[in-house]
């Protein structure tokens, strides 16, 4: 007898492959010892978060704020999301509105940001269009509220292409889904492939009763390599949305706490039911509201990041020694991510070959892109050094059973 319900039973069967390899590698450590084994396969940030947060805890605490453990407005705080309007005004591109605190609702990581905004967008069978390489979740949050997740391919170099993108679009299509800085790949997307994309959903929109939203998941923005700032969607495309958290760059995933922000030209544009439709979403999906202490410690902290300059280290070392070995990897411009090429068409064998080394990864098909592999680097230069025999053998052996 079934005690379950057949999706999350299906769900269960094909879940993530990166809470599998989590799992693996938690019996390796049992067996052979933590020092031993080298997991790249959660990305779980490991700097510490910036002493200011910590810092900023106390005082709330020692102000005994009254109502501070209490219930606020669905949305949050308005003197919080009054300071995430205020910050985002200041970084968007001349010609994008002033944000306002009605175009931010404050939710329960990226991850809920997500959810809410598909609630408020989707009718049953609505298509979300995501470009692959994707992160794997996706599918679950378009799969929650009715949504079908359809998949475009990126170029060679996992940069958006519009044709690809354009092809995909029907006349269900209700939002296209992007992710920059990109997990896995490592990809930030110009502002010029950010206007073709906008293009191709205006052409798209044609095809629809309704616009096609743009849905930007940026919770690594601020881990970025190239020395510039990753562009704004909202400079590509006026229906666009943008999802993000603090978990990444503050190093604090366990405080569960993002936001949405909506371009502030909607209002003009009959979107301003959006807003009100999102803070809906909060309560109605579980979430009420996101973490009040957490929303209260951040919203003074929004130009400070914790570890970029470690990231883009580790970054940089890996890519040098894999080379070396003789892989084949496209240079991460951001994130905390690397995306290889497996030496052997099936990715899925090659990450067996890495973990009979003890190296932990996931495999590229978990994210829609077959013959490659994922590494997250929240692991110390030390222990990334001590991973390279186990890289160097999982190559020998596979190249010598392909």
């Amino acid at each position: 007898m079934a005690l379950i319900s057949r999706k999350i039973a299906e769900a269960l069967a094909n879940g993530s492959m990166v809470r599998k390899m989590f799992e693996v590698g938690r019996e390796l450590k049992a067996k052979h010892g933590a020092e031993k084994v080298f997991d790249y396969s959660l990305g779980n940030p490991d700097p510490p978060p910036p002493p200011a947060f910590h810092e900023k805890i106390r005082e709330l605490l020692a102000q005994n704020r009254p109502g501070l453990h209490g219930y606020m407005p669905n949305a949050g705080w308005p003197e919080v999301r009054e300071k995430v309007a205020a910050y985002l005004s200041q970084k968007v591109p001349a010609g994008v509105p002033s944000f306002t605190p009605d175009n931010i609702v404050m939710t329960v990581g990226a991850a809920g940001a997500l959810n809410a905004i598909l609630k408020s967008l989707l009718d049953p069978g609505d298509e979300v269009i995501v470009l692959a390489p994707y992160f794997m979740e996706y599918a679950f949050y378009v799969d929650n509220h009715g949504g079908i997740l359809k998949v475009a391919e990126t170029d060679p170099s996992f940069r958006p292409d519009p044709e690809a993108l354009l092809a995909a679009m029907g006349p269900r299509t209700r939002a296209v889904l992007v992710n920059s800085p990109n997990n896995p790949t490592g990809a930030i997307y110009t502002a010029a492939e950010l206007r073709a994309v906008g293009e191709a959903l205006t052409l798209g929109s044609a095809k629809t009763e309704k616009p096609i939203f743009l849905i930007s998941d940026e919770p690594y923005r601020k881990i970025n390599f190239t020395g510039t700032e990753a562009p704004w969607i909202f400079a590509a495309y006026p229906y666009s949305v943008m999802a993000t958290s603090f978990s990444k760059d503050l190093s604090i995933p366990g405080e569960r706490l993002g936001y949405a922000a909506i371009h502030p030209g909607l209002e003009s544009l009959e979107g301003a039911g959006l807003s009100a439709a999102l803070t809906l979403a909060n309560r109605v999906l579980g979430s009420v509201s996101a973490p009040s202490l957490a929303q209260l410690a951040v919203c003074d902290l929004l130009e400070i990041e914790a570890g970029a300059k470690i990231y883009e280290r580790r970054s940089a070392l890996l890519s040098r020694e894999l080379r070396a070995l003789g892989y084949t990897l496209t240079p991460a411009e951001g994130t905390f991510y690397l995306f290889p090429q497996s030496p052997i068409p099936d990715d899925l064998a090659f990450v067996d070959f890495l973990r009979e080394s003890l190296v932990l990864a996931v495999p590229g098909a978990g994210f829609g892109r077959r013959g490659y592999f994922r590494l997250s680097l929240c692991l110390d230069e030390g222990a990334i050094e001590r991973s390279l025999p186990g890289f160097a053998r999982a190559r020998k052996l596979a190249l010598a059973r392909a």
